[in-house]
């Protein structure tokens, strides 16, 4: 096998591939193997008819798809392996010399992983954002619970006042018609809470169970669906009840009542130390991104257009995801948020181009530092993450995760490694 290599542009590569007339005549002999039973020649059973004979009956190319696929993924990984280059996505082939007893000729115009420049990358200087819990935050945390073990008691009489809990039928139409998702029953609507749009809410004060009520309102410019933004809406609405909150005082009873501690001052001191450990994880958080960011920022490379596409690509996939929890899918979502696939496509391409390079930086400063992984590192991080799927069985989940994903962990646990060095070294800034 002889090869020719060709710089095309900055990151694409020509390879122009010879392989032995041999070689190709056993991708023949592959391809007839793979489809001698779909011929039916005069004289012989069908799938009995030697090779030669349906070369001559059907032309000599009648197995040559077959016969290039098979050439092509025996001999273009090992140029790939002995020419050290490293594809961002798949070839594009074309055809050079192909016949009997001829050499096969093939070339593949590949788009291969860029070069890094690295600039400073140690002892940058980085603000660090500080976060502290203030009263008001605490008091708000309070509330919250206060809320949450609140007594829900029937008014037996009088009418809806802000704060009251209205349990309604309602049937919405725009233009006279019914539109999906607009009707409901039973519904639990708190007063004020501005769950509804437009002064809906308002609409029901005074109103007494039993009581029905025509709800005149207008959905809001940016509503997300474009059969509803800024339409007048009608909505039929019937008061089946009403109900309201009883909430609890705050003192050491309730604080006994909704937690292992005996006094509000102890509860209190507790939502103030778990949103200050929030806050400095929040903070730690942060911290890394600038750091990756300050140091992204001193590096040089051209990332291909390829490159770009695939994580786009992958940030669909995990939103699709992400949807299909929730009951969605993509185009359900893009209905609801007045998008299109191309709009989220663009909308994703800064956010991804950011990804590529951070991970090709950090690829790059973990070749020139010499940041390895051993065996022993991957089980541990397979181990944790076996942990996260609440397996019984860590030991089995994590040797599957380790077996199968080997590489992954491999590039997480270095990644691990030189964010954590770059973060060590870095000057904080307050």
């Amino acid at each position: 096998m002889n090869v020719k290599k060709e710089k095309i542009e900055e990151n694409v590569v020509k390879l122009e591939i010879t392989v032995e007339s041999s070689k190709f005549d056993e991708a023949m002999k592959k391809a007839f193997a793979k489809n001698a039973k779909k011929f039916n020649i005069p004289g012989f059973r069908k799938g009995k008819a030697p090779m030669n004979i349906i070369k001559k009956y059907y032309g000599e190319g009648v197995f040559y798809e077959d016969a290039i696929n098979f050439c092509c993924d025996d001999t273009y990984p090992q140029v790939l392996e002995e020419n050290n280059i490293k594809p961002v996505d798949y070839p594009q082939i074309d055809i050079i010399q192909i016949g009997n007893d001829k050499d096969f000729v093939y070339t593949a115009t590949v788009t291969v992983f860029p070069k890094v420049k690295l600039g400073e990358y140690k002892d940058l200087e980085v603000k660090k954002n500080t976060y502290n819990v203030t009263d008001e935050e605490v008091e708000k945390e309070l509330k919250t619970m206060q809320q949450k073990n609140a007594r829900i008691e029937t008014k037996e009489d009088g009418s809806v006042e802000k704060g009251n809990i209205a349990i309604i039928d309602f049937k919405g139409s725009v233009d006279g018609k019914d539109f999906e998702g607009g009707e409901g029953k039973d519904y639990q609507l708190e007063i004020g809470s501005g769950t509804f749009i437009d002064n809906f809410e308002d609409q029901l004060i005074g109103l007494k169970a039993g009581d029905s009520k025509d709800v005149h309102v207008t959905f809001p410019k940016e509503y997300g669906r474009e059969d509803l933004n800024e339409k007048e809406a009608l909505f039929k609405v019937t008061v089946k009840e009403i109900k309201i909150k009883e909430l609890p005082e705050l003192d050491d009873e309730f604080a006994k009542e909704i937690s292992e501690f005996d006094t509000l001052e102890e509860v209190k001191k507790d939502i103030r130390d778990k949103k200050q450990a929030a806050n400095e994880l929040k903070a730690e958080g942060e911290f890394e991104e600038a750091v990756l960011d300050a140091v992204c920022s001193k590096a040089e490379v051209n990332i291909p257009e390829a490159m770009i596409k695939k994580e786009v690509d992958n940030m669909l996939k995990d939103l699709e995801m992400k949807l299909k929890y929730q009951g969605l899918d993509l185009k359900t979502y893009y209905q609801y948020t007045n998008n299109t696939e191309e709009k989220v496509r663009d909308y994703m391409k800064e956010t991804a181009e950011k990804r590529v390079k951070t991970d090709l930086v950090i690829g790059e400063i973990a070749k020139v530092e010499d940041i390895k992984a051993e065996d022993e590192e991957l089980l541990e991080r397979a181990k944790s993450m076996a942990k996260q799927y609440s397996s019984k069985d860590i030991e089995k989940m994590s040797k599957l995760i380790f077996d199968s994903q080997k590489e992954y962990l491999r590039t997480d646990v270095i990644n691990g490694k030189v964010i954590k060095m770059l973060v060590d070294s870095s000057k904080v800034i307050d």
